[in-house]
């Protein structure tokens, strides 16, 4: 019932910069957690960043202080804002949203985008 969709993503020397976008799609009230996270070849899943909807930010340690996460609820949109790119951030980046509330009151969980390659180069 909720799609999101990537965009941004590129190739970029380090040192560079560059800016994600997500779009989420469908009947919705509000969704409560908005994040990214970043999956490199032959790893799992990681968290990047994440937003709720009253703002409160979460990030993992190895972005600290170079990444920033923000969002537009009214637009149902989230962004990323990746600086000082280094070779190592070389991954598919991911748009998730999570405790999607519907008009109903239901709730829905664990919704993913399909990713965008972000590639550093050194």
């Amino acid at each position: 019932q909720v799609q999101l969709v990537e965009s941004g993503g590129g190739l970029v020397q380090a040192g560079g910069s560059l800016r994600l976008s997500c779009a989420a799609s469908g009947i919705i009230f509000r969704i409560n957690a908005m994040g990214w996270y970043r999956q490199h070849p032959g790893k799992q899943r990681e968290l990047v960043a994440t937003i709720t909807s009253d703002g409160s930010t979460n990030y993992a340690d190895s972005v600290k202080g170079r990444f920033t996460i923000s969002r537009d609820n009214g637009k149902n949109m989230v962004y990323l804002q990746m600086n000082s790119l280094k070779p190592e951030d070389t991954a598919v980046y991911y748009c998730n949203a999570d405790r999607v509330q519907y008009y109903s009151g239901s709730y829905g969980f664990g919704f993913w985008g399909q990713g965008t390659q972000v590639t550093v180069s050194s």
